[in-house]
């Protein structure tokens, strides 16, 4: 089978580095791909992932048997629903399931009617009505653009008077597009979080074994949000009680939702879960398979990916059982300089075949490009995706920092705790 994987980031390489393993993947195509994914071997074809006419040719005049949408930009433009309009498998919900992801005032919404546990929350589109309920506010708040924001829309402001400028930013200063026009201003909960997956095939719900991202910049949790700086698996807060009522309470209710409002979700849910004192709240749902998480999954996940997929797409889910290694795993997201703000592209990158080298470490590629001489680049905020498996966290932690400080490149950066709560240290 032919395998199509949309997108060029770290979760994309993840995907692809998996799937290859597969004896059912004759050939792997990544549209745009990146370097990582063409070293693991597969071909990279310069399709934007925007481009729906472009991509559906492709797979079509290729053979392709199965399309992986990896971000969720194009669902949310509806290519989902284009592969199979075209008549090709896919995985990766359609436009309307997206916006679970893609219109959080949607989401919000729509668990308020399911009666899925998540912070109290009002939305908004004008500023002064707003900033008025801000400032009426006593405990901190959480700021979000309802529109994608590549997972910088969220501002989370301990003080009501700080979320003020995120709302102007927002909704006067269109920081964020057309996104930010319209807001949802939530409670502030506090707890640990943790990321559940689960693949839906339209019938059957598969959760998969949770993980922990770190969005803050730095570390300690500090500063800006990013699109992720690391994440690790398993998590010791949610064990087998944790994961029943979060299927119980959170993912068969807002899948049942869903498919009263428009049908079937098919594809990868995501749901960001605190544990609040008063039990698992979500905080958002996403679409498709996080970044970094997915690394770290992967990983983790023994068996045939691909087939995995295959039986999501073809709704039949109910006929598989996926296995994990017993490891935990941790990715150490390594950014170029001056990310979540504005960064230069183009430095040269060294060091990555010896990191690749080491015993249960796999460097995967998020913003990487190849210069015309040869020499690896950077070419994003987030650059590379340094996971590793170990014995313990503890190991597995230490093997991905022994794996990032050899590779080098100017102004990278690291958060040096990615795994640390679960640890303890």
């Amino acid at each position: 089978m032919k395998v199509l994987i949309v997108g060029g980031g770290g979760r994309e390489h993840a995907l692809a580095w998996k799937i290859l393993q597969s004896p059912q993947c004759d050939a792997l195509y990544a549209a745009p791909g990146n370097p990582g994914i063409k070293a693991d071997g597969g071909t990279c074809v310069d399709i934007d992932v925007l481009d729906t006419p472009g991509l559906i040719e492709f797979a079509k005049t290729t053979d392709i048997g199965l399309v992986v949408v990896g971000p969720e930009v194009p669902l949310a433009n509806g290519l989902g629903d284009a592969v199979r309009e075209a008549g090709l498998l896919c995985f990766g919900p359609s436009k309307k399931g997206a916006r679970i992801e893609s219109d959080k005032a949607y989401s919000k919404l729509l668990m308020q009617q399911a009666s899925v546990p998540t912070a109290e929350a009002r939305i908004f589109t004008d500023l002064e009505d707003a900033r008025t309920f801000v400032l009426s506010r006593d405990h901190g708040v959480v700021v979000k653009a309802s529109g994608l924001a590549a997972g910088k829309g969220v501002i989370v402001c301990k003080e009501p008077y700080q979320a003020i400028k995120p709302l102007e930013d927002m909704m006067e200063g269109g920081v964020f597009g057309d996104a930010g026009s319209t807001v949802v201003i939530e409670e502030l909960l506090t707890g640990q979080e943790a990321s559940v997956l689960a693949l839906c095939d339209g019938k059957n719900i598969y959760p998969l074994e949770p993980l922990q991202d770190h969005k803050p910049i730095g570390e300690g949790d500090t500063g800006p949000n990013t699109g992720g700086m690391g994440a690790y698996s398993p998590v010791p807060i949610v064990g087998p009680d944790e994961m029943d009522r979060i299927e119980r309470e959170i993912l068969v209710p807002i899948v049942d939702a869903m498919r009263r409002d428009f049908g079937r979700y098919e594809g990868l849910l995501y749901a960001g879960v605190m544990f609040t004192p008063g039990g698992p709240k979500v905080i958002e749902f996403n679409c498709r398979f996080g970044d970094p998480e997915c690394q770290p999954a992967v990983m983790r996940i023994k068996g045939d990916l691909l087939e995995i997929l295959l039986a999501t797409a073809e709704h039949r889910l109910d006929e598989i059982e996926i296995e994990y290694d017993p490891r935990p795993s941790v990715c150490v997201v390594m950014t170029a300089e001056g990310y979540p703000g504005p960064y230069e592209k183009g430095r040269p990158i060294t060091g990555v075949a010896d990191a690749d080298a080491l015993e249960d470490v796999k460097v995967f590629h998020a913003g990487t490009i190849m210069s015309v001489d040869g020499d690896l680049l950077c070419n994003g905020g987030r650059v590379l995706g340094v996971t590793a498996l170990g014995d313990t966290l503890e190991e597995a932690q230490a093997k991905a920092y022994e794996a990032v400080d050899k590779i080098h490149f100017d102004g990278a950066y690291v958060r040096r705790d990615i795994g640390s709560k679960a640890i303890g240290n």
